[in-house]
């Protein structure tokens, strides 16, 4: 696979729309975004669950991705998500900044779309996360 052929690429926006599937609850989105991306990329995302009071659900609390020189996190509270990019170097985080949800997508996407170009096992991992 070379950055030359036309199908290297993934649709960031097609990616983008899938991870929003499950927006309008947002127990239901971040579960099925830790899911879809603990699926697609086993070892590069990291899930953090808490139990809800004393013997409720445990739900997503916050989901990190690692994508080459970045990392994506999504923090889940009650009502509302944040969201983050990392700069790393050698596994060292050196700056993080909030930004925004689609943003954060956005940028994510892109940065899955950029790997799936470099290895034919990330692409493949990636469309099992799109289901094409």
């Amino acid at each position: 696979m070379t950055e030359d052929d036309p199908g290297a690429a993934l649709d960031v926006d097609l990616l983008a729309a899938s991870l929003r599937a499950d927006g309008s609850d947002l127990a239901a989105y971040t579960e099925a975004l830790a899911a879809k991306l603990s699926d697609a990329l086993p070892g590069a995302v990291k899930v953090d669950r808490g139990r809800v009071g004393l013997f409720g659900p445990k739900r997503v609390r916050a989901i990190a991705v690692d994508a080459g020189a970045e990392r994506f996190e999504l923090r889940a509270g009650e009502s509302s998500v944040q969201t983050f990019c990392a700069r790393l170097s050698g596994g060292i985080v050196l700056k993080t900044e909030p930004i925004d949800t689609d943003e954060w997508l956005r940028r994510l996407s892109t940065a899955l779309a950029a790997a799936a170009g470099r290895s034919l096992t990330t692409r493949q991992a990636l469309e099992r996360l799109l289901d094409v």
